[in-house]
């Protein structure tokens, strides 16, 4: 009995003890110093050894200005514990009081207990990066590797060499580190990547550019080619990129795969020359049944996407042509689903695209196959109007592959099947979910029709200009383009300046755009930026007008002051980092 009352005292003095810590710090985060001074000084009195409560106290009294008491704090705990990292403490206690000369002598003291034990490296070190002491964490980590050349700090170094500016430096090091230890190139490549993007160092990226290609002719090692074709990547040069691949397979001619993955890369950022020259490549070098697969399908996808009406009996063609070849089997699964879509969607024959897709569903394959070619066979069915038939193909795949960034696709297309239907209470619940989908591509496409919706709906509570524009959004679907151009136009005639008026104008110059049509789209962009610059179309108005003058008409100066304000004026849109960096270029900020 006399053990249980000590457990449950000690359990309920624990607890005790864990809300006080909260409680001192809510005080800190506050501000409200005075409170976490004495709650921290409690619990230090309690704890004597606790470092983290030692520090909020010395923090406490820091902000309260109480130097001296801080430092009568810091010199008895340093006689005590003998702890190097504290004459860092106590030097930056004086540097707050402006005593520069008190506060270099203790920095100095720090230095010299690395000279007189290297281990003591780390907290010292760890001390001046907290107080953004960062030449004197740079010295510390120097004076160790004097000592011990083994130790290894390169990342560290880096890190600081960044801060303090020196970004040859840093580059330099993080490069050292990346060939010596190669399992740490994915954390290094990211931290490149924020000083190429994030912080918008155009310059930064030339000097990455000539570090990477000085190493690789002087060490021949494939490393560097990996290295380079991450960096073309990152700046979007595939080609670029293309050339290191192909070095590296020449060198290594095991697999194609990286090469392939790169062909995909260059049609997802619409580089149609780069893509037909990449996965030519893979075609022209392999045996692989599934590479071939893959890069046909790629290249056939790219060209259905681009085609007109004249192109389709030869796709058509070459899409039988390449079955015959490959036989019909799970192997080539991807090109069966390319040939039933096209021929539903482009052909309007769905009824022979369901054909295909039923006798791929009889052939033996997994559940992520499967799931495909229902997704297929539902695509086609919502096509038709069969919208409950599609919903139940759609709600099998969600089900059976719970959690999946395929089922994400199959509840998106559930949504977008009621919102075609008007069922938009139904359809905004199920976007608003899928706003948070791990898939960016799934949660960008939700945030936007969760935005269509909602704002619509507040704007008009009978939804009646919402109603047309799904049924706007459906002809789309269907591919019937003319007849969307013509609906979207009668929208802007009925309910014009309502709320629904500014997302129609981007619809429609989507459409000319990828008709090739690009004053018209140009025309219907500028219309948002007219008189819809208060709302949420503005940001995309504004860069689609500056990729088709930068792009497509090679109007560079028209270019160049919408990029500007995206950067001056849309900080938060998604269109913010790729608009700083194209308005550098065109204005000349780097070698190209």
């Amino acid at each position: 009995m006399k053990k249980l009352f000590l457990h449950i005292a000690l359990f309920f003095s624990l607890v005790c003890f864990s809300q006080n810590e909260q409680l001192a710090q809510y005080y800190f985060e506050k501000g409200d110093f005075e409170k976490a001074k004495i709650s921290f000084e409690e619990l230090l009195k309690a704890i004597p050894q606790n470092a983290q409560y030692f520090q909020r106290t010395v923090d406490c009294y820091q902000q309260l200005r109480q130097y001296d008491v801080a430092e009568k704090a810091i010199k008895e705990r340093l006689d005590k514990y003998k702890q190097a990292n504290l004459l860092v403490e106590l030097g930056y206690n004086f540097q707050l009081q402006k005593k520069d000369d008190s506060a270099k002598k203790h920095y100095d003291e720090a230095i010299d207990r690395i000279k007189k034990n290297p281990n003591e490296v780390y907290s010292i070190s760890n001390s001046f990066e907290k107080k953004v002491l960062i030449d004197y964490a740079l010295k510390s980590y120097q004076t160790a590797l004097a000592l011990v050349p083994t130790f290894n700090f390169n990342y560290q170094m880096a890190l600081l060499y960044g801060q303090l500016g020196n970004t040859e430096m840093m580059t330099s090091t993080f490069l050292d580190e990346a060939f010596a230890n190669p399992q740490n190139s994915i954390q290094i490549q990211n931290q490149l990547a924020i000083f190429m993007v994030d912080k918008g160092d155009e310059s930064f990226s030339e000097t990455l550019r000539k570090a990477l290609i000085t190493r690789a002719q002087k060490n021949q090692d494939v490393f560097w080619n990996h290295y380079l074709s991450w960096f073309y990547l990152q700046q979007k040069e595939f080609s670029k990129a293309f050339i290191q691949e192909k070095s590296i397979y020449k060198r290594n001619p095991e697999s194609l795969s990286s090469i392939v993955n790169l062909g995909q890369l260059a049609i997802e950022d619409d580089d149609q020359e780069a893509a037909k020259e990449i996965l030519g490549f893979v075609l022209e070098n392999t045996k692989d049944l599934q590479l071939l697969i893959q890069a046909n399908s790629y290249l056939l996808k790219m060209k259905i996407e681009k085609a007109q009406e004249k192109d389709f009996l030869a796709i058509n063609t070459e899409l039988s042509v390449l079955l015959k070849q490959y036989e019909i089997s799970p192997f080539t699964l991807s090109l069966q689903l390319i040939q039933a879509h096209f021929v539903a969607f482009n052909l309007r024959k769905p009824e022979e695209g369901k054909a295909i897709v039923k006798k791929a569903l009889e052939m033996h394959l997994n559940d992520f196959d499967v799931a495909k070619a229902k997704m297929e066979l539902a695509d086609i069915l919502l096509y038709e109007e069969k919208y409950n038939q599609a919903l139940l193909y759609y709600s099998q795949i969600e089900e059976n592959l719970k959690n999946d960034e395929v089922a994400h696709e199959a509840s998106l297309k559930a949504a977008k099947t009621s919102y075609f239907q008007g069922d938009f209470v139904w359809a905004l619940k199920q976007f608003k979910e899928l706003k948070a989908a791990t898939s960016e591509l799934t949660a960008n496409d939700a945030m936007e029709y969760f935005l269509l919706i909602n704002d619509n709906t507040v704007a008009d509570s009978t939804q009646t200009a919402l109603k047309q524009f799904a049924k706007g959004d459906y002809l789309l679907y269907q591919k019937r383009n003319q007849e969307a151009i013509v609906h979207f136009q009668s929208i802007l005639k009925n309910f014009k300046g309502q709320e629904i008026e500014a997302v129609t104008l981007l619809r429609l110059g989507k459409i000319y755009e990828n008709f090739g049509d690009y004053h018209s789209a140009l025309s219907q962009y500028q219309e948002i930026i007219n008189h819809h610059a208060d709302g949420i179309y503005i940001d995309e108005a504004l860069y689609f007008s500056a990729e088709i003058e930068n792009n497509k008409l090679h109007e560079l100066e028209k270019a160049k002051p919408l990029y500007e304000k995206i950067i001056m004026n849309h900080q938060d849109s998604i269109y913010f980092v790729d608009a700083r960096k194209k308005y550098r270029q065109l204005r000349g900020d780097k070698e190209l």
